[in-house]
């Protein structure tokens, strides 16, 4: 069984990934693999580099997050030409954690951009961590010390919530306590395991 989760930045979904992974799911997190196919010495750094020039790498050789999103999160066209580089990268990696996972597996694909990149078909479901857009600025603010204006640009980044709400076969609230997440998610694990 296939599964893509997703939701919104400040949705829980990291929160909702680790839940499906006590539970047994194999979980393959996106966000890991992005990190790993352009670490330092890696041809994925080589071919940013290559794209965007020396001014996004650290004294250390490493890529300068906090000055690649400044980049990406001010000009779509940037960030369509950094995710043209790592998303087939990333793409290959989970492919290679997935062929190991056992036959009877639910494998679950953590992808935060899921929706924006029209792969939700390739998966036997789709689960989506959804909030009020409201909500996701209050966290981002309250949580990440960012302002208000930061939230917002991030969030408009991205697809709108119902976007999000349209690929998807399963989704979890996540207004409510760090219980009622667990009871959610419960709900969602067995009716995948049932449908595996």
């Amino acid at each position: 069984m296939r599964v893509g989760l997703t939701g919104g930045i400040a949705s829980g979904k990291s929160t909702v990934s680790a839940m499906l992974a006590e539970l047994g799911a194999v979980v393959i997190d996106a966000d890991l693999l992005a990190r790993e196919v352009v670490a330092r010495g890696t041809p994925g750094l080589a071919a940013v580099v290559e794209e965007f020039g020396d001014s996004v790498l650290t004294p250390e050789g490493d890529l300068d997050r906090p000055a690649m999103g400044a980049i990406v999160f001010a000009d779509a066209g940037a960030r369509t030409r950094l995710e043209a580089i790592i998303h087939p990268l990333v793409h290959r990696r989970g492919a290679e954690f997935e062929a190991e996972a056992p036959a009877d597996a639910v494998v679950v694909h953590d992808i935060p951009l899921l929706a924006e990149g029209g792969r939700a078909g390739s998966f036997d479901a789709v689960v989506v961590v959804d909030v009020p857009t409201e909500v996701q600025v209050e966290r981002m603010v309250r949580d990440r010390g960012w302002s208000r204006d930061e939230a917002e640009s991030r969030i408009a980044a991205q697809a709108t919530r119902e976007q999000r709400l349209a690929i998807a076969t399963h989704v979890i609230d996540n207004t409510g306590s760090l219980e009622d997440l667990r009871g959610r998610v419960e709900q969602v694990y067995a009716a995948l395991r049932d449908a595996a």
